[in-house]
């Protein structure tokens, strides 16, 4: 839902602000978003210097960077250098220590750490009325990281002298990182080459801490001249006192040092100029990825210099950017500073652990070893100046060498995807906002009179009384109870909204708790911060704080949360968050949060405190209830995939929407969020019925697929579509279901490794160049599917790259795609048709039963669907099953299943592919063991399988069942289907064509 503004609100929601407007002052939102209500890098001042830093260094050949590693300060222990680093501040040659640490992890993992030496008293002080903490903020670890942190104890010293050391590290010693004290830079290599370098622009940049030096008295003006009654600082004088204060680089602009104000808001700064910043270059790539969530491109563009660029860097600021403009590098409402590099085969990569405001420019320059080569031969380099705002220097290297391995190690620090609940892959039908519990029923009985599946429909705010969350309109939803079982009888769920801010008003315990027990967010001066959103004047609860934490997990107890049920999950909303009337939309940042730290120094971690304030919440509802939640967010950092799915956020019911999506999905898929999906149909507006289907064709193949609509937008529930509208979303729903099976499989190989939902081809086919910035198509997990969305009005066809020398078929017909490796083929994609392609080699699972929610389906009978390999002999695949509910999965209780096409035996075999021993069997478990297999269905079959039927043996039995063969013919490869197997899908057993 959108937050700061909006488009014009329906005829009662108008007259609702207009008079909360006159009689109490309450801060409408603006009209529509304006990429000048959002700071641009020149905007921000630490941006605006770090940049310019960069301007001088880059451009003066006699630069010296002032940072230096004290020789023998320098110690190698346990896999762990650690040294102090002396920044030189001014001609004088004082210096501020900054310790650093290498860590060397037993992952192959390493980690560059840099902080500020703590100051005596009275050597630094901040602003006299400022309760901000006083140091560099150190807990985002505390958020983020889950694990692999252990030590490389096998780490080793290679070679040392006063200039330098160089460390071995990572599996069979294979990488290296070379520290040069002076100037300080690391080169990582692998193999023996350099890979990734830090410092070595020489852009490092940590802004000391500093005292402020106020101005004297401004003289008092004779009668008749100006007087200016603002104090100002030294920096902002035009006659300087002769006090010292040390720049970066002569010329330094010192405007923002000690305030900056930006649209009516002014940032106190109390702690003056903290920034971090560091280049970091890629030897020998040219494809960057990652750093979600931006709009663009999945292979990002340069940002200062060459074509194609945005003249702007990639900002990660959490905000609420609703009806967000394309192909841009602003920020959105997450982010995830976890970058990839990517080149034929080899893949590295970098995490820069820091929750403040970042900016990261990206610049390619090519690299030719004869200057008379004239670019024949050269290398790309990727060169990256990475700046935040506050806090440590703190960044991750991986080494890959391939993007697996580079997902795998930042998993092993951040966490896994969050094994969700089976019904929260179906489809979710939101708009904001259904306006009664009549209407939620009357909606759900339309769904099932058009035989349209899906699993959950969604409350936005209006469900509230006057925007008080825990609570109901007694008009509209005066039955919740009578709704939600209404929703369970047919095995669907409910979400309602629960955003962060709680309004502020007498009467509303959760607002008195909020206050009385002191678990909001405060103001600079330590006062409850007080702003707009929804509800009006509201506070904001700190999700920092345990105590808030534990107090908020008790408002979701069904005792508590009248109406509420077992059924009900929750929409956390505005968390980055959103503060109508504050700095660009937001909190301000010298507001203050648990341990006093600043908002500017845990900004973009707020999101992931109030998701996951809500999710332990709902694991403890009721005693004895220990159901996997779902909770889904809109801002999010690195780790939030541990919590739930995420989306988008508030779209356009526009074509280039429609097509910006994918990329946007595949980019939260390869940073380690693959729950993901943008608003099916676009948030804003209304969209043509060509465009809505196929919207939902695209969406089908989200990981989170949901339809979402503004209060102002027409119904479009898909039974309004309209024939033949309706049948064909119908159809893309179904589909979806009928692949359940798959996209839980591939949810449950996310949970134990993060391999990304939806893949894009430089990850699947790493060695292909000619997909490395391909970002329209994609596979779905490991089943070979390759999807290619229809994005253009009036398109009737679609060209799909072929990567690898695979047989293809299409999904619908069996075809045989007539195409080779690199080619394009061209596929018809009438609006009934989405473009699906089948990779040869793979078995995968369906449910092709018609039901009417994922719950009803849970007994149902599996078809297999075989792709034989271009050898004609070869496919394989898996199929994971469990409760889809509980956290029974945890002690055993699940079916994971390994299945072999071995043409020469002809034989398809399924085994445990755990090679598990017995597991004792609890109820689900001895009732899933009675659900069977019942069709296999081989495409590509040779023809020596033209038989009547095949031998079944299983569990010490033997059986027959019957085969349909049909034969290839007009560009259709033949296949067989072997009808009502009888095998069960827990067990063992062998289907024999011999």
């Amino acid at each position: 839902m959108l937050g700061s503004g909006q488009l014009s609100m329906s005829q009662g929601w108008t007259a609702y602000l207009c008079l909360a407007s006159a009689l109490t002052g309450l801060f409408v939102p603006a009209v529509a978003v304006k990429e000048h209500d959002f700071k641009k890098c020149d905007q921000a001042g630490f941006c605006k210097r770090n940049r310019a830093f960069a301007d001088h260094v880059l451009s003066n050949n006699e630069w010296a960077s002032p940072y230096n590693i004290l020789a023998e300060s320098a110690s190698f222990k346990d896999g762990q250098l650690q040294a102090t680093i002396l920044k030189t501040i001014n001609d004088a040659g004082e210096t501020v220590r900054l310790p650093i640490t290498v860590s060397f992890l037993e992952s192959g993992t390493a980690r560059v750490t840099v902080d500020e030496e703590k100051r005596q008293k009275g050597e630094i002080e901040l602003r006299h009325d400022s309760k901000a903490r006083k140091e560099r903020y150190n807990e985002a670890e505390q958020w983020v990281i889950v694990g692999g942190l252990t030590l490389d104890k096998e780490a080793k010293v290679d070679y040392e002298d006063k200039t330098q050391i160089t460390v071995q590290y990572g599996p069979e010693s294979k990488f290296e990182a070379t520290i040069k004290f002076a100037p300080f830079s690391i080169d990582f290599k692998r193999d023996g080459a350099t890979h990734i370098k830090l410092n070595d622009k020489g852009l490092l940049n940590m802004e000391h801490w500093r005292p402020r030096i106020e101005a004297p008295p401004a003289p008092e003006k004779n009668e008749g001249e100006e007087n200016s009654s603002e104090t100002e600082s030294v920096a902002e004088t035009a006659e300087t006192p002769a006090v010292d204060i040390p720049t970066a680089y002569p010329g330094e602009d010192q405007n923002t040092w000690w305030d900056e104000s930006f649209g009516g808001n002014t940032d106190s700064k109390p702690r003056g100029p903290e920034s971090v910043a560091l280049d970091i270059s890629f030897v020998g790539y040219e494809h960057v990825f990652g750093i979600p969530s931006h709009t663009g491109p999945l292979s990002l563009r340069q940002t200062r210099g060459g074509e194609s660029n945005y003249n702007e860097p990639y900002r990660m600021y959490n905000s609420d950017v609703f009806e967000y403009i394309l192909d841009s590098p602003m920020t959105l409402y997450g982010s995830i500073p976890f970058l990839q590099a990517h080149r034929k085969d080899s893949s590295v990569g970098i995490f820069w652990l820091n929750a403040a405001e970042t900016w990261v420019d990206i610049t390619k320059e090519k690299e030719s070893k004869n200057p008379l080569a004239l670019g024949i031969g050269s290398k790309t380099n990727t060169n990256t100046h990475w700046i935040s705002e506050a806090g440590l220097l703190d960044v991750f290297v991986f080494l890959g060498p391939t993007p697996q391995d580079l997902i795998h190690k930042y998993s092993e620090l951040t966490g896994t995807t969050a094994m969700p609940q089976e019904f929260a892959l179906g489809y979710h039908q939101c708009r904001w906002n259904y306006v009664s519990d009549e209407d939620v029923k009357d909606v759900d009985r339309k769904m099932d009179k058009y035989n349209i599946p899906y699993d959950v429909i969604w409350l936005d705010i209006e469900y509230t009384d006057e925007k008080k969350y825990f609570t109901w309109d007694a008009h509209s939803f005066a039955d919740p109870i009578g709704m939600g079982k209404q929703l369970e009888s047919h095995g669907r769920q409910l979400v309602t909204i629960i955003d962060p801010h709680i309004k502020n008003v007498d009467g509303y315990s959760v607002s008195s708790e909020l206050k009385s027990q002191h678990f909001a967010v405060n103001n600079k001066d330590g006062e409850i911060f007080e702003g707009w959103c929804w509800p009006g004047s509201s506070n904001w609860i700190d999700g920092f704080n345990t105590a808030a934490r534990k107090w908020w997990a008790t408002l979701f107890k069904y005792a508590k949360f009248e109406g509420s049920m077992r059924n009900t999950w929750i929409w956390n909303d505005m968390n980055e968050p959103s503060v109508f009337n504050g700095p660009e939309t937001t909190m301000p940042k010298d507001n203050l949060h648990y341990g006093n730290w600043e908002h500017r120094d845990v900004h973009n971690l707020n999101g992931l405190t109030f998701h996951n304030a809500t999710f332990e919440a709902l694991k403890s509802r009721e005693k004895g209830e220990y159901r996997r939640p779902f909770v889904l967010t809109r801002s999010f950092y690195a780790g939030s995939q541990r919590l739930g799915a995420m989306w988008t956020g508030d779209n356009q019911a526009a074509w280039d929407h429609l097509e910006g999506s994918i990329p946007m999905v595949l980019s939260q898929n390869i940073a380690g969020f693959p729950f993901s999906g943008a608003d099916v149909g676009g948030f804003f507006g209304n969209p043509e019925k060509e465009l809505l289907t196929r919207w939902y064709q695209a969406g089908a193949f989200y990981p989170f697929f949901r339809a979402h609509a503004h209060i102002d937008s027409r119904r479009r529930e898909p039974y309004l579509a309209g024939e033949p509208y309706t049948t064909i979303i119908a159809s893309a729903l179904r589909l979806r279901y009928s692949l359940l099976p798959s996209w839980y499989t591939a949810f449950r190989q996310a949970y134990l490794t993060n391999e990304p939902i939806v893949k894009p081809m430089f990850y699947t086919h790493p060695n292909e160049e000619a997909g490395f910035a391909i970002d329209d198509q994609f596979f779905v997990g490991n089943t070979g599917l390759l999807a290619k969305p229809v994005t253009h009005r009036d398109q009737e066809t679609a060209d799909i790259w072929i990567p690898d020398n695979e047989v293809y078929y299409d999904y619908f017909t069996y075809d045989i795609i007539p195409t080779s490796k690199g080619k394009t083929v061209t596929l018809d994609a009438p609006l009934s048709k989405i473009p699906l392609l089948m990779q040869g080699g793979h078995i995968f699972a369906r449910r092709d039963r018609p039901r009417r929610s994922s719950t009803l389906m849970k007994w149902d009978d599996y078809t297999l669907v075989v792709t034989v390999g271009k050898d004609g002999k070869t496919a394989e695949g898996d199929l994971y099953v469990d409760d889809g509910d509980s956290y029974d999965f945890e002690k055993g209780q699940y079916i994971y299943r390994k299945f072999t096409l071995d043409g020469d035996a002809k034989t398809i075999t399924s085994v445990d592919g755990e090679d598990r021993k017995k597991v004792k069997e609890g109820d689900w478990m001895k009732k899933m063991h009675q659900v069977t297999v019942d069709k296999i269905i081989i495409v590509g079959a040779p023809a020596s399988w033209d038989k009547k039927e095949v031998t079944v043996e299983s569990e010490g039995k033997t059986w027959t069942a019957a085969v349909e063969f049909t034969p290839a013919g007009k560009g259709r490869a033949a296949f067989a289907v072997v009808k009502k197997v009888g095998a069960k899908i827990g067990a063992d057993w062998t289907v024999s064509f011999a």
